[in-house]
């Protein structure tokens, strides 16, 4: 990897004016070239959706970072990673930073996380990527808590790389000064209650989502979660490829035909 002027990449799914992907910019701005390419509206929960029905249009902004260049597409957080390649960047990104996240991508998270979806995106692209969230959905978290650990994680991955195929889901714990990270797994579990059922003034019903995460392993020590909640930073290897490669010879006994 070209350690010496590296371009990075950094994007969310909490759209242009979320404090997040700013303070991740003011974290990694001297370590290279800086551009953010963020959608314009927010976009959580979008995971890798793409937009492929409607024009996309890239917009440069003013901004009040040192050295950083803002342009924002109205789309996806996947559509800002793919038109960062395409039409803005001047060369190959040498990493994507996706976030910070205003709040948790711990967990099942992952599968609906915009944020995530732009990390995977990286990843897919052959680009080190490493998403971060905190644990936090206020837009006013303080972030500085953290500061130094997402530039010592951010410096490890622009120097070092990362395997093949493999990018970073980080998660922060909110509100103090992190004990250290720790890598591990991704806890099981899933969101359940997962909307309110109202009526509008004209009768008529209408639902909105919520819902609470239900750890269903809330013993084990090797996971995200367990981790988060004793406020360590926690780091899981996500991989591209969602393949069952331990199935395909007990599967085609069942399913394969001459």
């Amino acid at each position: 990897m070209n350690n010496f002027h590296p371009l990075i990449l950094i994007v969310n799914d909490d759209g242009i004016d979320a404090p997040g992907i700013h303070h991740l910019a003011e974290c990694v701005r001297t370590m290279g070239e800086v551009y953010i390419v963020a959608p314009l509206t927010p976009q959580s929960g979008q995971s890798a959706a793409m937009t492929v029905a409607s024009p996309l249009r890239i917009t440069e902004k003013e901004n009040n970072i040192d050295g950083v260049r803002v342009f924002t597409v109205n789309g996806t957080p996947v559509d800002c990673v793919k038109m960062a390649i395409h039409a803005i960047v001047p060369r190959r990104p040498a990493v994507v930073f996706a976030g910070i996240n205003h709040g948790s991508n711990s967990g099942v998270n992952i599968t609906y996380s915009g944020t995530m979806g732009a990390t995977i995106e990286g990843c897919i692209e052959g680009i080190p990527s490493v998403g971060f969230s905190v644990m936090d959905n206020s837009l006013g978290a303080d972030l500085s808590l953290s500061i130094g650990f997402v530039a010592y994680i951010a410096t490890e991955v622009i120097s070092k790389g990362l395997p093949n195929g493999i990018c970073l889901n980080v998660n922060i714990p909110a509100c103090v000064i992190p004990k250290g990270i720790r890598v591990c797994r991704a806890v099981h579990g899933k969101w359940v209650d997962g909307y309110m059922r109202f009526i509008d003034p004209n009768g008529k019903p209408f639902y909105w989502l919520t819902g609470k995460f239900e750890n269903f392993e809330p013993e084990a020590t090797d996971t995200d979660e367990y981790w988060l909640q004793r406020n360590y930073i926690s780091i899981v290897p996500v991989k591209c490829d969602l393949s069952a490669k331990s199935l395909i010879k007990t599967l085609a006994q069942r399913f394969d035909t001459n």
